[in-house]
């Protein structure tokens, strides 16, 4: 960002939520020019600060926030919020929703920037962005290259979704929790409607006529969108586990032409966003524990042929859902944006 640089108006819209703080951090951590930087939420958290502790934010009221001002609007509120106010905002401005309010529009671009960064280059001086769920970039990301060497004929995937993908209350939950059952206490079980430490729950969202979760049908549509693939087979079943920050996905592709593990890895290690964890590494294998602390990249590991299917790989990928696939993804979403536009 040069040219512009110099008089990019931004605002975050929910900057105290996980993925608002996120947005807030990644632009500083890039050194991002800009000439001003509000700090919005719709009735929360309103007078209070956000943001490094050299450079705090004062929090400002949504409703009383006049678009016109800004150049770029990042959404990173409830889909109700988004649904309320970013249509009004993209008339004025580059609007990137983290949302799911906007992610079925056909006239709404969908990125995942290492994947389709492309769709961005058709982009005016204003409009409306929205991204993939957190789950369904770290699966398209790691897929994008597989299909690029040997073509994807079904994609098998079982998530292990983290609590934060639910906001900071579920977080907190967690750790209550923990705490009440280390303490020979109950666990109130409030936020998934059941208990969540120390448990596994197979459901994440609510659940269709058709048995399958909003998560799941949400994953496929935008997997299959991001990837440009809208006959792909796909098959999710989405669960949440007791893990505060780090989506995993078990997955296993059937492929058109054959392709060994090694020639795999190779692809998704030279690959953007994406890093190998090799079986001989120190880390071994990519773990939320280890790997959500260094959120750069989507990782891969565990890549094996199945030994059951012909043309088909196995492997485990884990990424960072709320600074990798999140916060890392809009920023760079408004980065392409602003540098296209100079």
């Amino acid at each position: 960002m040069n040219a512009i640089a110099a008089t990019l108006r931004i605002a975050v819209v929910g900057a105290t939520s996980l993925i608002g703080e996120a947005v807030i951090d990644e632009i500083g951590s890039r050194k991002i020019e800009y000439a001003e930087l509000h700090a919005l939420e719709d009735a929360r958290d309103i007078g209070a600060q956000t943001g490094a502790a050299d450079r705090k934010i004062e929090v400002g009221a949504i409703d009383a926030f006049d678009f016109s001002r800004v150049d770029l609007v990042f959404f990173c509120s409830r889909a109700a919020v988004a649904e309320r106010y970013a249509e009004a905002a993209a008339r004025h401005a580059w609007v990137i929703d983290s949302s799911s309010a906007f992610r079925g529009r056909s006239e709404v671009p969908l990125v995942a920037v290492d994947v389709n960064a492309g769709v961005l280059a058709r982009q005016s001086m204003r409009g409306l962005i929205a991204l993939p769920g957190s789950a369904s970039v770290a699966l398209a990301t790691a897929l994008a290259p597989l299909h690029a060497a040997a073509g994807l004929e079904r994609v098998e995937v079982a998530t292990y979704h983290a609590v934060s993908g639910r906001g900071r209350a579920a977080m907190e939950a967690l750790a209550a929790e923990t705490v009440a059952l280390l303490s020979g206490k109950k666990a109130a079980g409030r936020s998934f409607g059941r208990q969540i430490a120390f448990n596994v729950i197979p459901l994440v969202d609510d659940l269709g006529a058709d048995g399958m979760s909003r998560e799941e049908a949400r994953m496929i549509a935008e997997t299959r969108r991001v990837l440009g693939l809208p006959d792909l087979q796909i098959n999710i079943t989405a669960v949440r586990v007791p893990v505060f920050f780090g989506h995993g996905l078990a997955v296993h592709v059937r492929l058109e032409r054959e392709l060994s593990a090694a020639a795999a890895a190779a692809m998704l290690h030279s690959s953007n966003g994406l890093s190998v964890i090799e079986p001989d590494s120190a880390a071994q294998v990519p773990t939320p524990a280890v790997l959500a602390s260094a959120p750069d990249q989507v990782y891969v590991g565990r890549i094996r042929t199945d030994p059951s299917r012909d043309r088909s790989l196995n492997f485990w990928v884990m990424a960072d859902n709320v600074r990798k696939c999140a916060a890392h993804n809009a920023v760079s979403a408004a980065q392409i944006l602003v540098n296209g536009s100079q």
